[in-house]
């Protein structure tokens, strides 16, 4: 939202000036000559006050026509976690088995206060919530492997049996001594020049990527746990790891196509399209018409473009590469900035790639 507030933007502009860290996240500055935006803390010269409006997320910046800073990275640091939460998210990756409390967060310079106002802003969840899933999935592994559940309760940190098999069950609904051969989802928060994300992987690979602030995400989170018949967790595996370091390849110039394993449900309809889409080049663009034309189905189109839509992997299956058949940015569901950001990206580094 656009701040038309004149004393509050004021106030903002005073802040900016004087870097204050406590305002970081709190508001974004666009500055109309270099049609850059920035947090409150950006080292670069300040721009004189009629030359600056602000704004309350990066993304109604980015939908204004500002670009992200490269000085200040302003959708990466503003969701990055800060230091006190990334070292208690270690702790619990660190310690899959012991209970992290809130004594022994303070132990480590940690405020446990501060930990779950921004988990509860970030995630979505309480950072016990988040602590009990990721021990909830480290024991759902080892009882795959055999081990029996009173023992993998004993060494998750649970006091009795009765407890973890509540917790257990709670979490991925049935007891810990049954049905070990379902799957789950485990997913995890990365971020990215233009914007925070989750990303869900089952074994099998990589079942969803978007941006944190999509539209119903909420639903399309139930959707692939129903489609999947298996429940979302918090937590990582070797696919997830992979595709952020593809992913950081990728948003550095350096790669242009994906290697990481996906697993996507769908119709067959659906899959053929979202291969299809991967066949549009790097750095280039595609329309809807054409898309239906190359399935053989050219009277198709609106199906193709439902079919884009329910795209839950973006950038690695890339339906941002989708324009109209005028050559207009259609929609996309992390916004038109987005998508035109992603455009420009490619084709950039698409030109060097070439070169190189």
């Amino acid at each position: 939202m656009l701040i038309t507030n004149e004393k509050q933007a004021d106030g903002y502009y005073q802040a900016l000036l004087n870097r204050e860290p406590s305002y970081v996240g709190v508001f974004f500055v666009g500055v109309k000559t270099t049609s850059i935006f920035c947090i409150a803390t950006c080292r670069a010269r300040k721009p004189k006050r009629e030359n600056v409006v602000f704004y309350t997320h990066f993304k109604d910046a980015m939908d204004a026509g500002f670009r992200p800073c490269k000085v200040c990275r302003p959708t990466e640091n503003t969701h990055e976690a800060p230091y006190e939460v990334q070292v208690a998210i270690n702790l619990i990756r660190d310690c899959t088995k012991a209970k992290i409390t809130d004594q022994t967060l303070r132990e480590s310079g940690i405020r446990p206060i501060f930990v779950r106002r921004w988990f509860n802003q970030h995630y979505g969840m309480t950072f016990q919530t988040f602590q009990r899933m990721y021990r909830i999935n480290y024991a759902f592994q080892e009882l795959k492997t055999g081990k029996t559940a009173t023992s993998t309760a004993l060494d998750s940190g649970y006091d009795s049996l009765s407890g973890f098999g509540y917790t257990f069950k709670k979490l991925l609904g049935h007891a810990p001594t049954l049905n070990l051969e379902n799957a789950v989802i485990l997913i995890d928060r990365l971020t990215t020049p233009i914007g925070p994300m989750f990303v869900c992987a089952t074994e099998e690979g990589i079942c969803l990527l978007e941006f944190v602030d999509r539209r119903m995400l909420e639903t399309e989170f139930e959707d692939l746990q129903r489609r999947l018949k298996a429940p979302i967790v918090a937590g990582e595996n070797a696919h997830i790891n992979q595709l952020k370091q593809e992913l950081a390849e990728y948003f550095s110039g350096k790669r242009s196509e994906f290697n990481v394993p996906l697993h996507t449900p769908g119709t067959d309809f659906q899959n053929a399209v979202w291969q299809m889409l991967g066949t549009i080049p790097f750095g280039e663009t595609a329309s809807y018409q054409e898309q239906a034309t190359r399935l053989d189905n050219p009277k198709a189109v609106r199906a193709v473009a439902r079919a884009n839509g329910m795209n839950r992997v973006a950038i690695v299956i890339p339906c941002h590469r989708v324009i109209g058949k005028d050559g207009s940015l259609t929609g996309y569901a992390g916004g038109l900035e987005r998508k035109r950001w992603l455009l420009d990206h490619e084709k950039a580094h698409g030109q060097n790639l070439v070169k190189g």
